[in-house]
């Protein structure tokens, strides 16, 4: 494998059973092509294999390259938008069958674990969402209420219940999602990879599309060394793609993560003794959490890749010892960088590519269950044995993106160079 292609990061490090794919060198005929190899694409061609189907998956670089490989591993039920404000955004039927689908999202994704013993440290527990400061709880307060209603298994903690779940006295209190755990995400998306492939499904990496052309007979996509001919497209490049003029409309951001060495026993047992995995309710989110060997994994917004990066590494370690001051002086070993794509309604969208073609991107950051859930709904589309969760847009462009990705960058990188202190 190429090494400008690998992910490196500490999921590339402690992933288990990787397979490698070789490149597409050929000329294949198939009934989908499905680009991207994420959440989405790979259960794309998981399910359409599973559903008979004859799949061929290309990958640019790796499974797992993108933001599949790099996010905090959290698996959530839902978007980080509030249900009430999804039913109010694309309206009462439609958002809230996709709140119902995005409620069953982690069920799904333990099941296939299950299913194919995918060995990626899987863990339900529960998720904890951290009250920073009075605003914070009240918004936690006005979420609570809100999946209550839907009948989630949720609970709103306390100050005190909240420092005896975390081991930090930092929070206001916390609401605990039930339906909720963590993976090794890398390992996840690698292990139902081999899922896909041994449902028939054909995965190439280090096989970028090149171009794509629709004709009366369907799709033609031409890579360096092949060719993929196939009745129905599927795109599932996220926050990654650029595929042959064939772009997300997205607004980029990025979401940085460190991970300490493993920690010693005694730090161990009062930190995050229930398993959950954390994140908190500040306007630039910060995320902590415990990986099986016991390494500190503490993520926040912004880009280590860029100009940034001492300053946001600085910035994690004050914050880091002022939530867990026992923690004060460990270094952190490793940190890598994902880009999180999100649209102007902060949801999901599906758009059309050409007349038998789709795009899903858009997770805002929650690719884990909704990717999972997606990629399986664009199978069912392609296979016409059910319908997608959202309606199929017209392609859109948004010439302010890059500008609104620097936006949040400066944000990121003002806050931890100012508040970021306490």
């Amino acid at each position: 494998m190429t090494p400008a292609l690998r992910l490196d990061s500490l999921w590339s490090d402690t992933a288990p059973d990787r397979t490698d794919y070789a490149p597409l060198n050929a000329a294949i005929t198939v009934d989908v092509a499905v680009i991207g190899g994420g959440f989405t694409g790979v259960s794309a061609a998981y399910h359409l294999a599973a559903g008979g189907a004859s799949v061929a998956l290309l990958e640019a670089r790796t499974i797992g390259f993108g933001g599949s490989g790099r996010n905090v591993g959290l698996v959530n039920a839902g978007l980080w938008t509030p249900p009430d404000e999804v039913e109010k955004t694309i309206g009462k039927t439609t958002g809230g069958g996709l709140n119902a689908l995005l409620a069953t999202g982690p069920s799904v994704v333990f099941e296939l674990i299950e299913t194919h013993q995918i060995r990626c440290e899987a863990t339900r527990k529960g998720t904890l969402h951290c009250a920073h400061s009075p605003a914070g709880l009240r918004d936690l307060e006005n979420r609570f209420a809100q999946q209550e209603a839907r009948g989630a298994p949720v609970k709103l903690l306390d100050a005190a219940e909240t420092a005896r779940r975390t081991g930090s006295t930092a929070y206001c209190g916390a609401l605990w999602d039930g339906r909720a755990g963590t993976i090794q995400p890398l390992a996840y998306v690698q292990g139902l990879a081999r899922a896909a492939e041994a449902q028939g499904a054909q995965i190439f990496e280090e096989t970028a599309a090149l171009t794509m052309t629709e004709t009366a007979q369907g799709w033609t996509i031409r890579t360096a060394q092949g060719e993929v001919r196939a009745g129905q497209l599927i795109q599932a490049t996220n926050a990654y793609g650029v595929n042959a003029g064939a772009t997300n409309a997205i607004t980029p951001a990025h979401f940085f993560q460190l991970a300490t060495a493993p920690l010693p026993d005694e730090l161990r047992h009062s930190i995050l003794v229930g398993g959950e995995g954390c994140w908190d309710t500040a306007m630039i989110m910060s995320s902590f959490r415990l990986d099986q060997a016991g390494r500190m994994i503490f993520g926040a917004l912004g880009n280590l890749e860029g100009l940034g990066r001492a300053l946001h590494r600085r910035w994690a370690a004050r914050k880091l010892a002022k939530l867990f001051p026992q923690l004060a002086g460990i270094p952190f070993e490793q940190d890598w960088t994902g880009r999180i794509a999100m649209t102007g309604t902060h949801l999901p969208r599906i758009e059309r590519r050409g007349k038998r073609g789709i795009s899903i991107f858009g997770y805002s950051g929650r690719g884990i269950a909704p990717g999972t859930l997606f990629g399986r709904a664009a199978a069912a589309w392609a296979l016409g044995t059910g319908d997608l969760p959202l309606p199929i847009q017209d392609p859109q462009s948004d010439p302010f993106a890059a500008a609104k990705g620097l936006y949040y960058e400066a944000g990121a990188t003002l806050s931890h160079l100012t508040n970021g202190r306490i």
